[in-house]
């Protein structure tokens, strides 16, 4: 083992928690829930990173009602029902070393879609085959985009009952065995339109300036850290911009951040984009860590711990971030359904476990037998052949 603990692997202290290393498995929605149960499938897919080594493994967005559901399949955390299928999961992951968390969401406008594989709104056909739509709610009556169904604007007693909402859904998650909530406050979702001045045209408490706009998504932070443990830590994942010339910007993500925080929010999930159909900014002119600087923004104009999130690839990028002072996390999404192993393969990368003694022993040894092997005939661990002197 290295002396110096590279900064990706030093440990991160929350609250009263602590996650082994820096790495974070964003959440990334499976759309295969049937009726909002956690499965069998769930503890497999979520389980294989906690054995790879991610410091922190979230669930997908997991749904507070129904009708918050992005798509049918989604996963839920709307009835106490779904907290023993949940508790086995965290189980495990805490067995494996990670800490358990969960990000709590509410689509909006964005719901009773198909899922993004097939794309669209659901459909009566879709009812056919036994997934029919649902009422969709939002902070105004605007549909997501043609053929959409427009949606209920809340009123007072309807955004009660959301908040209410998550702060069960909070409580649920506490007694399912959960480290760590999330709230999904971006791309486009619920919260995220009530932020928005380009969605939110309300002339309530709820919208006009930055502070009515802010108002709901402080009252969520709020309910939910009512509900959810004090020694236990809170994030807030966020479109940093939206991606709109007259939406969202990072100095309003700078100002919600220092709200949230006041309001007992302990790390920033520094995302973007997502404000209409799209979950995200638009594929053109992405550049590796294309967030990172949100992130940065974030971290030195509020004060809080960051997460960093997209097209962070390997483990010197990732370890560039970290030493930088940019971000307190790494999140990966896509890269860690590439690479499960991606913490075990970084730390090898930056020279902290050639002997494989970070991997479960039933793993580890064996890997370490093989890359004696690879090295007799001049290959290293990875299988690429050793060059130079």
């Amino acid at each position: 083992m290295s002396e110096t603990l590279p900064a990706l692997f030093t440990p991160l202290a929350l609250r009263g928690v602590t996650a082994r290393n820096r790495t974070m498995l964003s959440a990334m929605n499976q759309h295969v829930a049937k009726d909002g149960f956690a499965d069998d499938g769930l503890l497999v897919h979520l389980g294989k990173f906690a054995l790879g080594g991610f410091g922190i493994v979230t669930t997908e967005a997991t749904a507070i009602t129904p009708e918050g559901r992005i798509a049918p399949g989604d996963l839920g955390i709307w009835s106490d029902d779904h907290i023993d299928g949940l508790r086995r999961v965290t189980g495990f992951l805490r067995s494996a070393g990670a800490l358990a968390a969960i990000q709590l969401g509410h689509s909006g406008r964005k719901g009773s879609s198909r899922r993004p594989w097939d794309g669209g709104p659901l459909t009566d056909a879709d009812a056919r085959n036994g997934e029919p739509p649902w009422a969709v709610v939002s902070p105004t009556a605007e549909a997501l985009g043609p053929g959409h169904a427009v949606p209920r604007a809340l009123g007072p007693d309807g955004i009660a009952a959301v908040l209410e909402a998550y702060a069960t859904a909070a409580a649920r998650a506490d007694a399912a065995g959960f480290d760590l909530v999330e709230i999904h406050g971006g791309h486009g979702y619920l919260i995220a339109s009530f932020l928005s001045p380009v969605i939110n045209t309300r002339n309530d408490a709820y919208g006009g300036d930055l502070a009515g706009r802010m108002r709901f998504a402080l009252e969520v932070a709020q309910a939910v850290r009512g509900r959810w443990p004090a020694h236990k830590p809170l994030m807030f994942r966020i479109s940093s911009v939206d991606g709109h010339p007259q939406g969202w910007q990072i100095e309003d993500s700078v100002i919600l951040a220092r709200e949230l925080k006041a309001r007992g929010v302990d790390v920033i999930d520094c995302s973007s984009g997502g404000l209409r159909e799209s979950t995200a900014i638009e594929n053109t002119n992405r550049q590796l860590g294309y967030q990172v600087p949100y992130a940065r923004a974030i971290r030195q104009g509020a004060g809080i711990a960051t997460a960093a999130v997209g097209l962070i690839l390997d483990a010197h990028q990732a370890e560039a971030v970290l030493g930088a002072g940019d971000a307190d996390l790494v999140a990966l999404a896509r890269q860690a359904l590439y690479d499960p192993y991606w913490p075990r393969h970084a730390a090898q990368a930056l020279g902290l476990d050639p002997a494989f003694e970070s991997w479960p022993t039933n793993a580890g040894w064996w890997l370490a037998k093989r890359a004696t092997g690879l090295a007799r005939i001049g290959y290293g661990p990875t299988g690429a052949p050793v060059t130079g002197g």
